[in-house]
């Protein structure tokens, strides 16, 4: 870490640089990310991760990973391991600081035996629609349940009773007497504990009690001697929780709770439940799904870690919920690949060419750049020949002005760092399709060469050696639904069916031969792809397109 302070930017560096100057929490800095292991990060999550870890980097401190495995039903080893690999390849370390809610189990216990004790928590025998009942409405206050009163020494035995497994699931809980009447409904006497008969991932059958989220929390915080306890505000009502808590078990470690607006995008979902039926239902290929939002399918469509987390600087922090347009997330993508992604050539829908007047078994070696701003990345070489390809959006026959400026019947263009060449005979199928055009090129104006060179024409357009280019597979995909909110439950309704078009007869140039998955390219003219983390191979070149050159999303909207 510089000696240079970091810039107070928002309004947690703010409480931060406060704390630190008044000697609060002796100027130590210990963030957290306390996942549920229920399920894949996405990119809500990224910008938390970025966000925790980052503070605990820019002041000297640390940041833990604590799994909030309180839920044994829906948790699962997969999900640790996955979410540990998704916050490493973030660029984050946790280093020796990897926890779980369970690690604290045994003290959770005894402190809510301490708070039993101290007429601060009891034993309800209610059942789940009992206590919805009796817990009142936003204008309605709750009322107290018939079992508030048992004394500190029966609800100490009956708890302890339930710890052992005596008692049935859902048959008794344990909540924290504090307030039926309290205008918060989280202070309404909220559960502690409840029944489980259910063998945990890491305790195995040592616990048939668990804790509920509210109630591990802020004690694990404690534990840990969290200092700043970062959440989203939906956990802003839930502060007062946090905090009696922590007060009820007398914490000589007290950690500050923190909430600022969580990531939300147009056009996108992030619900684990509705993710999930949509993986079930094969109508994503998986979790790692390029058209999701998680952070396996944002890293499989080819966007990179240091893309998610500009992205994540540039919305910055603040105190408001907002929902942002995708089209900022692309552009931290865009931004991150233009200095990053070598170039390349790509033909995704090819239209055969042939050059009538190229001599027929003549190969030339062109050259482009591998990156026109970084000239010491060297040249890539490009294979010329007498058949070539060019994308069938680049060609037509009539063209509907004079301001086009790609091929036509009789017209002229560029071929990137080759020749000038005109188009003389159009050969179509049966169909009226155009399979084939037959072209000239002028001799002397070899691109770069010679003055005649520089000959000036309406347009560039990019090509690859029919010869010599390597047949590949490119996905195109659009967003997954057509409605800027996909958050109600007829979100299945509202699918883009054009949401992946996938190009099997694409090429690329011969410089791409043998690439490895996770590479990135600028396809000139065309835009960013990746070569796919899971189904590329050296023989077999799968495609993802990751971002356009320029702002396509916004004005789809």
């Amino acid at each position: 870490m510089s000696d240079e302070k970091p810039a107070v930017s928002n309004f947690i560096r703010q409480i931060i640089v406060k704390d630190n100057e008044s000697g609060k929490h002796g100027g130590k800095v210990v963030t957290r990310f306390p996942p549920e292991p229920n399920g894949h990060l996405h990119v809500g999550h990224a910008k938390s991760i970025t966000l925790n870890f980052g503070l605990a980097a820019d002041y000297g401190g640390r940041c833990h990973l604590r799994f909030d495995d309180t839920n044994p039903e829906k948790e699962e080893i997969e999900y640790i391991e996955s979410i540990q690999e998704d916050i490493k390849w973030l660029g984050f370390d946790w280093g020796e600081h990897l926890y779980y809610a369970s690690d604290y189990y045994p003290q959770l216990y005894d402190t809510a035996c301490k708070m039993i004790q101290k007429g601060h928590a009891f034993v309800d025998d209610c059942t789940v629609d009992e206590i919805r009942k009796l817990r009142g409405g936003l204008t309605e206050p709750g009322k107290n349940s018939p079992f508030r009163d048992r004394t500190p020494e029966e609800n100490l035995d009956l708890f302890q009773r339930m710890k052992a497994g005596e008692f049935e699931d859902g048959s008794k809980v344990l909540r924290a007497k504090i307030d039926m009447q309290s205008p918060n409904m989280n202070m309404r006497d909220p559960l502690m504990y409840r029944i489980k008969k259910v063998d945990h991932p890491r305790t195995g059958s040592d616990w048939c009690i668990y804790p509920l989220y509210d109630y591990a929390h802020g004690l694990s915080d404690m534990i840990e001697g969290i200092t700043h306890s970062i959440c989203t505000l939906e956990f802003e009502d839930h502060r007062p929780l946090y905090e009696w808590f922590l007060e009820s078990a007398e914490a000589k470690h007290r950690p500050q709770q923190i909430e600022f607006a969580r990531l939300s995008l147009d056009y996108t979902l992030t619900s684990k439940r509705k993710v999930l039926a949509m993986v079930e239902q094969k109508l994503v290929s998986g979790w790692d799904d390029p058209r999701l939002f998680t952070i396996k399918g944002l890293r499989r469509r080819g966007y990179r870690a240091e893309g998610i987390r500009l992205f994540s600087e540039r919305i910055g922090v603040s105190k408001r919920n907002s929902v942002l347009s995708f089209s900022d997330l692309e552009q931290a993508i865009r931004d991150d690949l233009d200095g990053y992604a070598p170039r390349a050539m790509a033909v995704l829908d090819p239209i055969k060419v042939t050059i009538t007047n190229y001599p027929d078994a003549e190969v030339e070696e062109l050259e482009g750049p591998v990156h026109p701003k970084y000239p010491e990345r060297g040249n890539r070489k490009i294979p010329f020949s007498k058949t070539v390809c060019i994308d069938r959006e680049d060609f037509m026959e009539t063209p509907p002005n004079n301001k086009y400026r790609r091929l036509s019947t009789g017209g002229q263009v560029r071929l990137r760092y080759a020749y000038v060449i005109t188009c003389n005979e159009v050969i179509k199928d049966d169909s009226g399709k155009v399979v084939e055009l037959k072209c000239t090129y002028d001799v002397g104006t070899k691109s770069g060469v010679t003055p005649e060179g520089q000959k000036k024409v309406k347009g560039i357009i990019h090509w690859v050696s029919a010869e010599h280019g390597i047949p590949c597979e490119v996905r195109v995909y659009d967003r997954l639904f057509n409605v800027e909110n996909p958050s109600g439950d007829d979100y299945l309704e509202h699918l883009n069916p054009e949401s992946l078009q996938v190009n099997t007869q694409a090429f690329v140039e011969p410089s791409l031969k043998g690439t490895g998955p996770e590479a990135h390219f600028q396809f000139e003219r065309l835009g960013y792809f990746t070569t796919d983390r899971v189904d590329s191979t050296g023989d077999k070149l799968v495609f993802n397109r990751t971002a356009t050159l320029r702002e396509t999303w916004a004005q789809k909207s």
